[in-house]
């Protein structure tokens, strides 16, 4: 999975989102206001919404934001109909790429997009061509000051948890089935273990690995991709040399 943790875990170390502070709270607000229309205004209820309020409080976004994202969602508030689309491709090297789009204007988002692809040596394809190289789960980071390891294993992994690693550095991290997750969340915050992040996300089967201008034009096009407007998650398959991430 390192194709997933190593750009996750530079982003999360770096906050590499803070460059583009105005498209962050703009994407996490539309995250809500779809949680929202879709599951209800409890985060109790709708785990969807909860991992976006978590988002949210990580990204110090303002509390009328949030309270007007929700406020859209229940219908309160007039707002774009945004609908949600899986768009697959390719990229430098045949790397494997899905993004998570919401936009009002599928058309244009499409256009653009495929011209992102062109530009940075990769290409649009059809839908299916690359997401079976993919698994849904959810993925669960503890800093390592903020639990024993061996006694957060044996809670995790009794409270339905997949895996669990401690390879990185600052952060334990643990996988779940997308039905196990929220049980898992919820264990941790029983236990009143700090979760540093979490999220339910798509995980590479595989990765293949670049250096040099592959590497580089990939980087270029992932940055390009997650700066759009409409894109909200990028996933690849990909693994870089770290240093090339940072």
């Amino acid at each position: 999975m390192s194709g997933h943790s190593k750009w996750a875990n530079i982003k999360h170390k770096k906050g590499k989102m803070d460059a583009i502070k105005g498209k962050v709270t703009t994407k996490i607000s539309r995250e809500i206001t779809i949680a929202v229309k879709n599951g209800g205004s409890d985060p109790a209820g709708n785990m969807r919404l909860k991992l976006a309020l978590q988002k949210a409080r990580e990204n110090n976004i303002p509390k009328e934001n949030i309270q007007r994202a929700i406020q859209k969602g229940a219908g309160a508030l007039d707002g774009s109909s945004y609908e949600e689309i899986l768009y697959e491709g390719y990229g430098p090297g045949g790397v494997a790429i899905m993004l998570d789009i919401m936009t009002d204007n599928r058309n244009r988002t499409a256009a653009d997009i495929r011209h992102l692809f062109s530009k940075h040596g990769g290409n649009l394809g059809e839908s299916g061509c690359v997401s079976w190289m993919f698994a849904q789960k959810g993925i669960i980071r503890v800093e390592k000051s903020a639990a024993d390891e061996e006694s957060l294993m044996l809670l995790v992994l009794d409270a339905g948890a997949e895996d669990f690693s401690a390879e990185d550095e600052e952060a334990f991290e643990i996988i779940t089935a997308p039905d196990q997750f929220e049980a898992v969340h919820n264990a941790l915050e029983a236990s009143k273990i700090t979760v540093a992040s979490s999220e339910i996300t798509m995980v590479p089967q595989t990765t293949i690995a670049l250096a040099g201008d592959d590497a580089a034009k990939l980087i270029k096009l992932v940055d390009a991709l997650e700066e759009h407007d409409d894109v909200q998650e990028v996933y690849g398959n990909f693994d870089v040399p770290d240093d090339m991430l940072e």
